[in-house]
């Protein structure tokens, strides 16, 4: 007896699902608990703390997730959606970050001590992503910054250079499925953390971040002023502030950058 032709097709579904399924993202989950496991959130939740001698001890399974990484086509990452393709890269920026740090003998004190003035740590070629050797400058600011289907000034926020400077790095991977919640809850950390970002005396102190990479501010709020006075919950503006952030008639200044590592030695 033949069977409906819509009879074949619901039999024919279970088994072409799972390959579709399994195109639409990357498994980060070995990432994700090795960042539960050496990663702690400290100040209230606004920076973290990094164990690298946890991550040190844990390296088998590190370089595993990061031959994982390597190991990815270009192909099959260009079929994930946009989301996943982003988190896919931000992961991949720090797990990468951290085996650079764990390269390191003696341990350096600070991500900038790597390398040397001409080839400073984040023009290291010491990995391959998408068929390519490949730096962290490369990754960051040409593979996540200069590909604008995928930028999103947040990532200022997410990407971590191993220093207490830098926003947090998380103890979770990120996803595609929650990257945005993620996103947002990154801004929002970093930007409530009165050590790198407050307003007093009638000015602004704010993360040197926003003035190293004003142009994406500016791309994503009109301008930095704006952009800054959109997020004044997370900041703790008043009303009167956030007015003339937008009117341009608040100065704005920049901190100091605290380079030290992030291991929470001395801080």
């Amino acid at each position: 007896m033949r069977l409906p032709r819509w009879l074949l097709l619901l039999l024919l579904m279970p088994w072409a699902a799972p390959p579709a399924l399994a195109a639409t993202d990357f498994d980060h989950s070995a990432w994700d608990r090795l960042l539960q496991q050496h990663v702690t959130w400290r100040r209230d939740g606004v920076a973290s703390t990094v164990d690298y001698d946890g991550f040190a001890a844990d390296r088998e399974a590190l370089r595993g997730y990061l031959g994982q990484l390597s190991a990815l086509p270009t192909e099959r990452f260009q079929s994930f959606p946009r989301a996943s393709r982003l988190a896919f890269l931000i992961n991949a920026y720090n797990a990468f970050t951290v085996e650079l740090i764990l390269r390191q003998e003696p341990r350096p004190d600070s991500i900038r001590d790597i390398g040397s003035i001409f080839r400073g740590p984040w023009k290291q070629r010491f990995f391959s992503l998408l068929g390519e050797e490949r730096t962290l400058d490369e990754l960051e600011h040409g593979m996540i910054r200069g590909n604008p289907a995928l930028m999103d000034e947040r990532i200022h926020f997410a990407v971590n250079c191993a220093s207490v400077g830098c926003p947090a790095l998380r103890p979770e991977a990120y996803t595609g499925a929650r990257l945005n919640d993620q996103l947002d809850d990154a801004t929002r950390r970093f930007l409530s953390d009165r050590q790198r970002n407050r307003y007093r005396d009638g000015a602004l102190e704010v993360s040197p971040i926003f003035n190293w990479y004003e142009s994406d501010f500016e791309t994503a709020g009109g301008d930095l002023g704006a952009w800054l006075a959109a997020h004044g919950d997370a900041l703790g503006l008043p009303d009167t502030v956030r007015a003339a952030l937008r009117d341009g008639d608040l100065e704005i200044d920049f901190l100091d950058y605290d380079w030290s590592l992030n291991d929470g030695a001395g801080h």
